[in-house]
C-alpha cells in the first residue's frame, strides 16, 4: 500500500513519541490510565482521527498504516497501544448508527473517543422511541477519558429476550450514552495492561433513544469505503498489531539489557558472547518478522476484499480471527523467551521485561484472542458452519 502524506506524518508522530511513552510507562501503569497530557499528545498527533472520514475532518487512512502505528505505540508500552486502539476504533463503531447521528456526533470535530464492552451483560427493555437500560459491564478500556460510552445489551420485549439473527440466540444491541451518564466502578486491579483502565461500568435504568442504538456484530455501516466495510473484522487485526508491538518491545529490551555487559551467574562469558543467547535471539527475531509478515499479508488481503464490499470481506472472518489467535500466541512465546533470557533482571518491579511479560499474558486472556478461533479457520476449510463462537 502506497503511503499518503498524512499516513507518513502520523507514523512519524508515533515514532517521535516512542521515547516519551517509554519514559512514562511506569506512570501509565501506576495510574492505571493514560495520563491526560499524553492523551492530549495522541490527539494532536492525529491518532484518534485516523479512521474518521475526510468529510468530517479526519485522515481516513488505510488498515496497514493503523497496524504499523499500533505496533509502534505498543512497542513503547502495551497499555498505551491498547488504549489508543480503542479510541481509534470509535468512528468504525459509530458508523453503525444512522448517517444523521454520525454527522451530529462529529459536528464538533474529529477527535471523538468512545469505549465500551462488547459482551452483552445488560438488559435493554423496549419502550416507545427507545430502550430502558440497566446493567453492569466489565472491561471498559479507557473509560475514564471517553466522550461517549456504549454498553451491549440483550433486548427484552414483554419480559422476554427478542430473537436475534442467529437461531437460538437473543437479539443484542449496543446502547450509546454520554460518558457522564455512565457510572465507573474502580475494579481494574489485574496482572498486566494495567494502564488501560479497563474498569467496570454501570447504568441504572437510563433511557436510550432508538437512534442511539446499534448492532455491533451484524449492523451495516452508514458510510462507504473499505475502512467501514465489516467494521468489527478490522478490530481483530488491530489487536494483533498491539500483540506484535509488545513482542517487538520485549526483543528491544533484551538487546538493550545484553549490550550493557550483563553476565548470568556461573556463566563463563557475558550474555552478549553467549552462543545460546545468540541462537535464541536470532530465532525470536525471525519469529517476530514472520508474525509481522502474516499480519501484513492478511491485512492486504482483507483490505482488497473490503474495497469490493461486504460480500467479499465477510468470508475472511475465520482467517482474521485465527490470525489474531496465532499472532498473540506467538507474541507470548517471544516475550516469555526474552523474560527468561533476562534472568534475575526480569524479576524486579520496574523491569520493562517484567511488565511486557505481564501485559502479553493478560492480553492472551482476551476472548477474541482465544485458541478456539483456530477452530473457525479449520471449519471454514472443511466447509462447516462458522460464526462468532469458539
Amino acid at each position: 500500500m502506497k503511503k499518503t502524506v498524512e499516513a507518513t506524518q502520523v507514523l512519524q508522530a508515533a515514532r517521535d513519541l516512542l521515547p516519551v511513552i517509554s519514559a512514562r510507562a511506569a506512570d501509565i501503569e501506576s495510574g492505571r490510565r493514560l495520563p491526560l497530557d499524553l492523551l492530549q499528545q495522541f490527539k494532536q498527533a492525529g491518532f484518534f482521527r485516523m479512521f474518521v472520514p475526510r468529510s468530517h475532518g479526519g485522515l481516513e487512512l488505510d488498515l496497514w498504516t493503523a497496524c504499523e502505528l499500533l505496533e509502534t505505540l505498543a512497542r513503547a508500552d502495551g497499555a498505551a497501544g491498547w488504549t489508543a486502539m480503542i479510541g481509534m476504533e470509535t468512528p468504525n463503531l459509530l458508523s453503525l448508527l444512522s448517517r444523521e447521528r454520525f454527522d451530529a456526533i462529529y459536528s464538533a470535530g474529529p477527535d471523538v473517543i468512545m469505549g465500551g464492552p462488547f459482551n452483552a451483560q445488560g438488559q435493554a427493555v423496549m419502550e416507545a422511541e427507545g430502550y430502558r437500560v440497566t446493567g453492569r459491564w466489565g472491561f471498559a478500556s479507557g473509560c475514564e477519558h471517553c466522550d461517549w460510552m456504549f454498553a451491549n445489551c440483550v433486548v427484552l420485549q414483554d419480559g422476554q429476550p427478542r430473537p436475534g439473527p442467529v437461531p437460538g440466540m437473543p437479539l443484542t444491541r449496543a446502547m450509546l450514552f454520554r460518558a457522564s451518564q455512565v457510572r465507573i466502578i474502580d475494579t481494574w486491579n489485574v496482572l498486566g495492561l494495567r494502564g488501560t483502565g479497563s474498569h467496570d461500568v454501570a447504568i441504572d435504568g437510563a433511557f436510550c433513544p432508538g437512534e442511539d442504538s446499534f448492532d455491533i456484530f451484524f449492523g451495516a455501516s452508514c458510510l462507504q469505503g473499505p475502512g467501514f466495510t465489516a467494521p468489527v473484522q478490522h478490530f481483530a487485526l488491530h489487536m494483533a498489531a498491539v500483540a506484535l508491538g509488545i513482542a517487538q518491545g520485549a526483543v528491544d529490551d533484551l538487546v538493550k539489557l545484553v549490550t550493557t555487559g550483563k553476565r548470568r551467574m556461573y556463566a563463563r562469558v557475558p550474555l552478549i558472547e553467549s552462543p545460546v543467547l545468540q541462537l535464541e535471539l536470532g530465532r525470536i527475531e525471525m519469529t517476530v518478522r514472520a508474525a509481522r509478515a502474516l499480519l501484513r499479508d492478511t491485512v492486504e488481503e482483507f483490505w482488497t476484499a473490503c474495497m469490493n464490499g461486504p460480500a467479499s470481506a465477510l468470508p475472511l472472518a475465520p482467517r482474521l480471527s485465527a490470525t489474531l489467535a496465532w499472532v498473540t500466541e506467538t507474541a507470548a512465546g517471544i516475550v516469555e523467551t526474552c523474560y527468561r533470557a533476562g534472568g534475575s533482571s526480569s524479576l524486579k518491579d520496574g523491569s520493562s521485561l517484567q511488565r511486557r511479560f505481564r501485559d502479553i499474558y493478560t492480553f492472551r486472556q482476551h476472548a477474541a484472542a482465544a485458541e478456539g478461533w483456530f477452530g473457525q479457520a479449520g471449519a471454514a476449510l472443511l466447509g462447516q458452519p462458522t460464526g462468532f463462537w469458539t
